[in-house]
This record gives C-alpha cells, structure tokens and sequence, in this order.
C-alpha cells in the first residue's frame, strides 16, 4: 500500500515561520533571564516538554503564556504585541494536517467532550514527542525525516485541546499490551507512562486500563474515538491501516457509543489505572 503523504503545512500563510520566529523569540529571552525550561516552565503553569517545543516551533504558545511570559523576561511588550497574530494563525493550524484527516482534525479541535479506546498504541492525542517521534520513524514504508518532523508537529499541536477552557470531558480506555509495549525504548516508554499519569490526573479527564487478563471482552476490534463538537451531534472517527473513517450515521455511532460504555464497565476503575501505570514505572 502507498503511503499517504500529508499534505504541504501552511507555510505559505506563514503559519509555520510564525510559530518558529515566536519560539526563537521565546528561547532567547529566557536565556538572557538564565531560567532554565524547566524553571521558566514552572512561572507559567507549563512542563518542561512543553516549553521546548513551543520554543522550536512544533506547538503553539498559547496567548496567556505570552502574556505572562512577556512580564516574566521583562520582554517590554515584545510578546504582548504578537498575540493578535498568533491567535489568526492558530485558526489556520488545522491546515497542517494531510486533508484525509482534517474533517476530523477540525472537530476534535471543537470538542465539548472526546472519549477514545486504543487498542495497538497509545493515541496520537497522548503521546510524548519522543513517543510520537519513535512511532513515525519506525512506519513502513519509512517516511523521509521532514515528513517525520511534520507529522511529529501536527500532532503536538492538537494537545491544545487540553489547554481550552471550558475543557472538554475526556476519556480514555487504553489496553494493558499498550502500556507495556516499549515503543521507542526504555527512556522515551517511561517518558509516555509520566506523561499518561499527568494527563490522568486532570479534572477533567478520566483514563482507564483494560486489563489484558479480562476472560470476556466487548470489542476484539480497531480502536475508535467517539465526540461531540461544540452544537453539533456526537460522531465517531476510526482508522484501518491508514484509512480513515468518519461516521456520522445515528444508528452506528448509538451502538459504538453503547459499545464504548461496556468497555469503560469492564475497564479497570480510574484510579486503579493510574495505579497500575506507577506500579510500572517503578518496576522499570
């Protein structure tokens, strides 16, 4: 089968150029302030990880971080003085993914609530940039390092979701195998079981486990994510070998979505996934 390539990102609107020159602007004037990330992270209410991405251009800085960060590094304005620009780009960010995904891309981005079930990996929406980076590097047939390198950015881009206010309700069921399958090795593995365990511990999200040793089971087939976007009806969106499907028919989505809550029933409760996900960390 030929691999999709996506499509071109929105450098020609200057998305891309905008994100990276916002980024560099970032970088230097925390340097010259001596933060590190992880201490200028913590002034802003953002890990590590996500300051440096935002600093090489691959996730958006969000208007509050610039507006607290223009005070923070004393950047007299600089940043404050982007935000307009930054908020039209972030319309186009959608642009960035390959057009067979972006019906979806759109809606996820609006939506009031998300509830997935993974079955082979952890979802895109999760996943570490190391983690995401190890799973685009090891797709066959192999995709050249730029195709990587954007993809690796799309999908950073859509864990704004988490940063929306009112946040969106979320749930997550993920199969046990997944959580054990060390994609990337041992160091970027462990990274995405901290990163399961913080996104876990959300108000506004609930992730369980499905246990591998469960003698029944409600669906032996593909994951699938069920949402609602904002004042529209909820729809489900799965993918088989990178051919993606979006259903919108009320019949197919009552009966995935009743599917969806035997899985959650059978599922491991909350806080014992979370549970689970240290004691696996701590074995490693």
């Amino acid at each position: 089968m030929r691999e999709r390539g996506p499509e071109t990102p929105a450098e020609a609107d200057g998305t891309t150029g905008l994100f990276t020159a916002v980024g560099k602007m970032l970088r230097l004037l925390r340097e010259r302030k001596g933060l590190t990330q992880k201490e200028f992270g913590a002034l802003v209410g953002y890990g590590p990880d996500a300051i440096s991405a935002i600093e090489r251009g691959v996730r958006t800085p969000q208007p509050d971080l610039l507006e607290k960060a223009d005070e923070i590094l004393d950047a007299g304005g600089l940043l404050r003085e982007v935000i307009p620009e930054v908020q039209a780009a972030m319309t186009k960010a959608r642009t960035r993914h390959p057009e067979w995904y972006r019906s979806y891309a759109g809606l996820e981005a609006e939506a009031v609530s998300l509830y997935d079930y993974s079955t082979m990996g952890v979802l895109g929406l999760l996943q570490t940039e190391d983690y995401a980076r190890a799973v685009f590097t090891q797709r066959h047939p192999p995709l050249d390092e730029e195709t990587i390198e954007k993809r690796v950015a799309d999908r950073l881009s859509r864990q704004q979701l988490f940063e929306k206010w009112p946040p969106p309700e979320c749930s997550f069921v993920i199969e046990q195998a997944v959580l054990e399958r060390p994609i990337g090795g041992s160091s970027v593995h462990s990274g995405q079981l901290r990163q399961l365990l913080r996104i876990g511990r959300m108000r506004n999200v609930q992730l369980q486990v499905m246990p591998t040793s469960r003698h029944e089971h409600p669906c032996l087939d593909n994951s699938f994510t069920l949402l609602i976007p904002k004042g529209r009806e909820q729809v489900v969106y799965m993918e088989s070998q990178g051919y993606p499907r979006l259903i919108t028919d009320r019949e197919e989505v009552r009966v995935l979505a009743a599917r969806y809550g035997i899985i959650r029933a059978q599922a491991l409760t909350p806080d014992e996934s979370l549970d689970l996900i240290e004691k696996m960390l701590e074995e490693r």
